[in-house]
């Protein structure tokens, strides 16, 4: 049993904003686990081909890209039922789209407020439901099929950015996270969350060219890496996290908890 603790052979996963960023770390880390097919989506068809492509050929498994705007309900209700049409079951599904706007709290507009709410919170709650049929055929109490949900470091202590609308959707994502989780674990469905801190990707731009600045603000002296991202989500997704409900896990070398206060999330 203890052999297969974080494999994921035959698994079949969904992970939203999977072209770049966090969402591929995580599409590849599920790859490497020995998903059998890993799908992703993204706004943008070719980069999302593009990503499927790379990672299909370096694994057994199959990386499978479906670009959709999930950003309004319309969208995830499409991208459920292009999913259900290929796949009767879904073992994992990682809600990791998102977006994030700055601005001065005197200047902040209202369409900075709606695009981030509704991509980073309304979207992880109605993609969740359109696929609950899929997750729940998957799912069984000796194996739960699992939702994660990528939050931040944000939405658990305040980033001096002025970030409004994305640190408040991120600490919704994560009351979400707990909400979910009551609910659907009578289904045998285990959602969680993950908060990453600097992580190197084209949202956090600071952490991606600016890497050994960030890294000295960071009690473990770095910046995320592929794998430290990679192996929170293996850990949650595969038998290892099946006990594991509800929490929300800050990936962040120690800056929420060993020196909360800094500037250095995304």
């Amino acid at each position: 049993m203890l052999k297969d603790l974080f494999s994921l052979d035959g698994r079949i996963a969904l992970v939203t904003g999977g072209s770049r960023g966090i969402g591929k770390m995580i599409a590849r880390g599920f790859l490497h686990q020995g998903a059998a097919r890993v799908y992703i989506t993204a706004r943008k068809a070719g980069p999302c081909e593009a990503t499927a492509s790379e990672l299909s050929a370096e694994y057994d498994g199959e990386c499978i890209a479906i670009p959709i705007d999930i950003s309004t309900v319309e969208g995830c209700d499409k991208l459920a039922a292009e999913m259900i049409k290929r796949e009767p079951r879904l073992d994992i599904l990682v809600n990791n789209a998102g977006a994030a706007w700055g601005a001065e709290f005197d200047e902040f507009p209202e369409s900075g407020w709606d695009k981030v709410m509704d991509l980073n919170v309304k979207s992880v709650f109605f993609l969740t439901k359109a696929l609950a049929q899929p997750l729940r055929a998957a799912a069984s109490h000796e194996r739960p099929a699992k939702v994660i949900n990528v939050a931040s470091v944000d939405g658990i202590f305040v980033n001096p950015g002025e970030t409004y609308s994305y640190a408040a959707s991120k600490a919704a994502v994560i009351h979400l996270t707990r909400r979910l989780a009551t609910k659907l674990i009578k289904d045998n469905i285990n959602v969680t969350a993950i908060a990453p801190g600097a992580f190197a990707s084209d949202m956090n731009r600071a952490a991606r060219d600016h890497s050994d600045e960030i890294a000295q603000r960071v009690p473990s002296r770095r910046i995320g890496t592929d794998e430290d991202m990679a192996g929170i989500a293996i850990y949650l997704a595969s038998r290892a996290g099946d006990y594991v409900v509800g929490n929300t896990i800050a990936v962040d070398g120690g800056v929420v908890y060993a020196n909360a206060g800094l500037e250095i999330a995304g």
